[in-house]
């Protein structure tokens, strides 16, 4: 016996020096950024924007790859079940965390799978209509949602997307309801408002704004607690008369197990490309909001995101799928 614990401590005590030496060589080969979003989104932008200023801190390439679907739990579930050696890395968020709750089962554990590197910065969402032929406030829009209960018909970027979320809290604040149709991404949901398949979309900020500016679609309001700097007419929420304010996260984090060495050289890449202005105005122009967080303060946000969504859930009766 103690001669086979003594050939199993060195087993052990040479995989160990192995792992030391890949943390000391990382990163050897090009790194996949896992964004479970279509490519164009406000996620796929952001980080492409990343990607480029940290593959060159790393000096090695980062290949942004798309796994969109079931709210983003496609790409989640994909870097869960990833190897934790560095060479994936996941845009998490929001989403991930509504997940938890809205999909019985997800596929991942936000809690458990993840090493969760810092966030990113935070968007609003607006509720968006056509230009032409749509309500022209959202009290009109709201008061049709009323008088015809569930005719009006609504889409967002997926059941659980922050979008869903938000619109069924701004919809059970206000007395009404829609009809939700989910779509697999942002943009889809408003190309469906301008097709006139749905008669408004809840939708990520910087994908509506390239169609609001050319007047194609008309912004009613933002879901955030103050208003939007590209958007600077257009009401909250609350100003609108609706008490309700949402905004929806976008972070990084690595599958579970990723050596500590590795995770601490990631957050501190990440933090160095967040600092430097030129990158922070790029993401920015997009129309979010560069705010980046502890690793620590990052995970307990999820937390609390998870717990929200459970109390929204049971208040607007909505069923896991």
């Amino acid at each position: 016996m103690n001669r086979r614990h003594h050939l199993q401590a060195l087993a052990l005590a040479f995989v160990g020096a192995d792992l030391a030496r890949a943390d000391e060589a990382w990163p050897r080969r090009p790194i996949r950024w896992i964004v479970p979003f279509l490519p164009g989104t406000s996620p796929d932008n952001t980080v492409r924007i990343l990607a480029e200023a940290m593959g060159a801190a790393l000096k090695q390439t980062i290949v942004v790859e798309n796994r969109a679907g079931a709210g983003g739990n496609l790409g989640a579930q994909a870097a869960a079940r990833a190897a934790p050696d560095g060479y994936t890395w996941v845009y998490s968020g929001s989403p991930m965390a509504a997940g938890m709750r809205m999909y019985t089962r997800p596929g991942f554990d936000v809690n458990e799978d993840f090493v969760h590197i810092g966030r990113i910065g935070v968007s609003d969402l607006a509720v968006v209509v056509r230009s032409e032929g749509g309500p022209a406030s959202l009290q009109a829009l709201l008061a049709r949602a009323k008088q015809s209960p569930g005719a009006v018909m609504y889409a967002t970027g997926g059941v659980g997307s922050p979008a869903h979320l938000a619109a069924e809290a701004m919809l059970r604040a206000a007395g009404a309801t829609a009809t939700h149709v989910p779509y697999k991404g942002a943009t889809e949901s408003t190309k469906a408002v301008l097709s006139k398949d749905v008669d408004f979309a809840v939708a990520i900020t910087s994908v509506a704004l390239p169609q609001v500016d050319q007047g194609k679609l008309a912004a009613l309001a933002v879901t955030a607690p103050q208003r939007h700097r590209r958007l600077p007419k257009v009401p909250t929420l609350a100003e609108a008369g609706v008490p309700v304010a949402f905004t929806s996260s976008g972070g990084l984090s690595l599958p579970a197990g990723t050596p500590p060495a590795i995770v601490r050289r990631v957050t501190e890449v990440l933090n160095d490309a967040l600092a430097r202005p030129e990158v922070r105005t790029r993401i920015e122009d997009l129309g979010g909001r560069v705010a980046p967080t502890t690793p620590q303060a990052y995970a307990a946000l999820l937390r609390q995101e998870i717990d929200a969504t459970e109390k929204l859930m049971a208040a607007a009766r909505i069923e896991a799928q």
